[in-house]
C-alpha cells in the first residue's frame, strides 16, 4: 500500500508538471512612462497633428507631462542644441549650419521618420483640365496665371482658395509649390482645408490645396503635377512633388524615456492612423 501511494503520488506530482509548464508565462507588466516630454519645432508638425498625437498618446500615459512650442524646423534645432527640449519636430531635413553647431556641441541624432506632409491642388470638378507642370502651379497661385486658358484650361477667371496666413500649411504650400514667391493678392482665405474643399466645389473657376483625405468629396478632383497623381503610393516612392518627408530628432546621448515612448506611439499603427485623419501619409 504504501508503494501503491508513493507510486500515485509521484504520477500526481508529474501530471501538475506538465499542466503548469502548458501554461503560459504571466505577462510582464510595462513599467509606467511618467515625466516631462518638451517637443519643439515645426509649425507643420504642432499646428494641428502634434496637439491631438498629444492627446491620444496621454490616455495611455496620464503622468508623463508633454509641453508644445511650435515656432518652425530652426526653432526645434536650436531648443535640442541647447537641451531645452527632448524632441525637435522637422518638417525638412537638417542643415549644413546646423549640423556644425550640433558637432560642436558633440551633439549625435537619433532621427525618426513619422510621416510626409503632403498637399493637393484641387479644382472644381467641372474643370476640364487634369494635370498641370510645376510651374503652371506656381503661376495660379502667384496671380500670374489669372485666367484658366493661361495654363491650358477655359476661358474663365481663376479664383483662389488658400489656407490662412497664421497657418503651417499657408507657407508649406508657398515653400513646395510656389518657389516661395507671394500668393497673389485676389485670394480667399480659411482657416482649415475642408472650407477650402467646400468653396472650390461650389465654385466652377475655383482652385485650392488640401490634404488627402479630403480627395473624395463630392465636388472637387485632384490634379496631377506632370502626370504624377497624389496618392500615399507617389509620396512614399518620392515621386509626388508637393510633400515633405516629416521627422523627429532627439539628442542620441540624452534621449528620455518619454521622448523614445511617444516616438514609439507616434509610429505605431494608432498613431499612423492619427497622421492620416489629419492629413498626412503614413509611413509604409
Amino acid at each position: 500500500m504504501k508503494k501503491n501511494f508513493s507510486f500515485s503520488r509521484s504520477c500526481g506530482l508529474i501530471l501538475i508538471g506538465v499542466v503548469l509548464s502548458g501554461c503560459p508565462a504571466a505577462k510582464q507588466t510595462e513599467p509606467a512612462v511618467e515625466g516631462k516630454l518638451v517637443i519643439k519645432g515645426s509649425n507643420t508638425i504642432g499646428e494641428e497633428l502634434a496637439p491631438k498625437l498629444i492627446a491620444e498618446y496621454k490616455k495611455e500615459r496620464p503622468k508623463v507631462t508633454v509641453e508644445l512650442e511650435s515656432k518652425g524646423t530652426a526653432s526645434g534645432f536650436a531648443a535640442l542644441f541647447a537641451g531645452d527640449c527632448d524632441v525637435a519636430g522637422a518638417s525638412r531635413v537638417i542643415n549644413n549650419d546646423e549640423l556644425t553647431q550640433a558637432h560642436s556641441k558633440g551633439i549625435d541624432f537619433n532621427i525618426y521618420t513619422i510621416g510626409s506632409y503632403s498637399v493637393a491642388v484641387v479644382m472644381n470638378a467641372a474643370n476640364t483640365l487634369t494635370n498641370l507642370t510645376r510651374d503652371q502651379v506656381r503661376d495660379l497661385f502667384t496671380g500670374v496665371a489669372q485666367n484658366w486658358k493661361d495654363v491650358g484650361g477655359p476661358d474663365a477667371p481663376v479664383h483662389l482658395y488658400i489656407r490662412d496666413p497664421i497657418s503651417g500649411t499657408y507657407l508649406g504650400f508657398r515653400e513646395l509649390a510656389m518657389e516661395n514667391k507671394n500668393y497673389a493678392a485676389n485670394v480667399k482665405t480659411f482657416t482649415n482645408y475642408a472650407a477650402i474643399v467646400r468653396a472650390v466645389a461650389q465654385d466652377t473657376n475655383g482652385v485650392g490645396y488640401a490634404s488627402f483625405d479630403l480627395l473624395t468629396k463630392p465636388g472637387v478632383k485632384s490634379v496631377s503635377i506632370r502626370g504624377v497623381a497624389p496618392n500615399a503610393l507617389t509620396v512614399n516612392e518620392g515621386q509626388y512633388p508637393f510633400s515633405r518627408i516629416v521627422r523627429f530628432y532627439t539628442n542620441k546621448a540624452k534621449e528620455s524615456a518619454p521622448a523614445r515612448d511617444f516616438v514609439r506611439f507616434v509610429q505605431s499603427p494608432r498613431g499612423q492612423e492619427i497622421l492620416e485623419e489629419n492629413g498626412f501619409v503614413r509611413l509604409y
